[in-house]
């Protein structure tokens, strides 16, 4: 993926830092390359600012920003990924194992995208297929059963169209999930780190807690598919996306969801380390906040906190009826 225009002079700035970089000792260099940092630092703070929806939608589909398994490396310790459906195979797309956190036991789950070609293919860019969805259910049934809680990871295009995936069940899977997941019994943490795509995000993206990341986008179409439905010209995606209020900050004011953790200077792509220690915190708050609920009530409050959603006021005339 080339750079996106808005980004060409801070890749600029960037590489004269790295050509300073190759003379250590040098005061003069050493001096020059720290004025250059400072000025790279503020003038990605100025750009990041003032991204439009589409140059958000660029960002969050950056080769370089974390995928789930960056997550898992950084934040947990005795990763054991778990493998297939128990029905038809394995889905490389959407990992799901367990593992500690800070020395508590949890679930993970979250699509993976490859970053060289081969890895992109193996992983189908991302996009799960429903032996995909059918094994993040059956780790999440397993990770209840025992009261683990569940963190979700989410970047994906979407749920993989093809007609493999139709002949096997992919609207049926996806729609379980949603009625599963909304009556888990364990705590469920859900982080969208680049792409939320439709159905294929939302299928593991039922949760007490929905985080986003900054720059990244949340909506039931990408912006191209929009622009073709609507206006018959996938070209016109940069109006499709303003249209569409995909960033978090719209999704966080129309109450979609929870909290927008910030991404250092120039995103997350720029600086892993930064934002596995603001991912870190959200998280770790936000299970020990829904560790204070008893576990009867999760699955409640889950789920009129989703039915909830798009009602003007949000307020009951009567109370919903209680998952069965």
């Amino acid at each position: 993926m080339a750079e996106a225009d808005f980004e060409a002079p801070l890749v600029e700035l960037q590489k004269q830092i790295d050509e300073l970089a190759k003379w250590p000792g040098d005061p003069a260099k050493d001096r020059e390359a720290r004025r250059l940092r400072e000025a790279l630092d503020e003038q990605r703070r100025e750009v990041f600012a003032k991204l439009t929806p589409w140059q958000k939608t660029l960002v969050a589909r950056h080769p370089n920003r974390p995928y789930t398994l960056d997550y898992v490396q950084a934040l947990f310790s005795e990763w054991t990924e778990l493998h297939g459906d128990r029905r038809f195979g394995d889905d490389p797309a959407l990992v799901c194992g367990f593992a500690l956190y800070r020395e508590l036991p949890v679930c993970i789950l979250g699509h993976q995208k490859g970053r060289d070609t081969k890895q992109k293919i193996y992983r189908n860019f991302g996009m799960p297929k429903p032996e995909g969805y059918r094994k993040a259910m059956r780790v999440m049934e397993l990770a209840a059963r025992y009261g683990r809680p569940i963190l979700s990871f989410v970047d994906t295009p979407g749920a993989y169209p093809g007609l493999d995936a139709e002949e096997r069940g992919q609207a049926e899977a996806i729609a379980w999930n949603l009625r599963e997941m909304a009556r888990l019994d364990a705590p469920i943490v859900v982080t969208v780190t680049g792409e939320g795509g439709s159905g294929g995000a939302l299928a593991i993206a039922v949760g007490d807690r929905v985080n986003m990341l900054e720059h990244s986008v949340y909506s039931v179409i990408s912006p191209e598919g929009c622009a073709s439905i609507l206006f018959r010209d996938a070209s016109r995606a940069e109006q499709a996306a303003a249209a569409m209020k995909i960033t978090a900050r719209d999704l966080l004011g129309m109450g979609l969801v929870d909290e927008v953790i910030e991404e250092p200077p120039g995103g997350a792509h720029v600086n892993h380390d930064a934002i596995f220690k603001s991912v870190d915190k959200v998280l770790w708050r936000q299970l020990s906040e829904l560790a204070k609920i008893p576990r009867e009530r999760l699955a409640q409050e889950r789920y009129r906190k989703f039915r909830d959603m798009g009602r003007e006021g949000r307020e009951f005339r009567e109370a919903e009826p209680a998952i069965k």
